[in-house]
């Protein structure tokens, strides 16, 4: 098994989509790596992550906003593509198993997620457990 884990800021708002009788809130994720280039300047390098969340749990949807900071997991692929102009091109993409919301990045810090001092975690519930985490949430 492969797991990815990534920090990083939503670039738009969550859409939920229901595709053949299920649910799936899909996302986007932007983490950025600083670090100094062989002349000793600062350089950013942003790794986008498409994310697809499949769950029947989709409350948290409207606290995946874009800007907000979160913490996912899930299992990644690669997606290959050709662009129109006949160009190879590819995508990262993960299956996420859970989602952690962290905070928010340039709203003021008054994004609506949940008690983010302490981040709200929310996974997919794959049996009848009625004492599974994910049942707790706030709202």
């Amino acid at each position: 098994m492969i797991k990815l884990q990534v920090i990083g800021n939503l670039g738009k708002d969550a859409q939920v989509n229901n595709v053949n009788g299920k649910s799936v809130i899909n996302f986007n994720v932007a983490h950025t790596e600083r670090f100094k280039d062989a002349q000793g300047n600062q350089k950013d390098r942003t790794t986008w992550v498409d994310c697809s969340y499949w769950t029947d749990r989709t409350a948290v949807a409207p606290y995946l906003k874009k800007g907000t900071q979160v913490y996912v997991e899930g299992t990644p692929d690669v997606r290959t593509y050709t662009t129109a102009d006949g160009r190879n091109g590819a995508s990262l993409t993960l299956r996420i198993g859970s989602v952690q919301l962290l905070g928010s990045r340039g709203n003021g810090g008054d994004s609506p997620a949940p008690d983010q001092s302490a981040g709200a975690t929310y996974a997919p519930n794959n049996s009848n457990d009625d004492s599974s985490v994910a049942d707790d949430l706030p709202f």
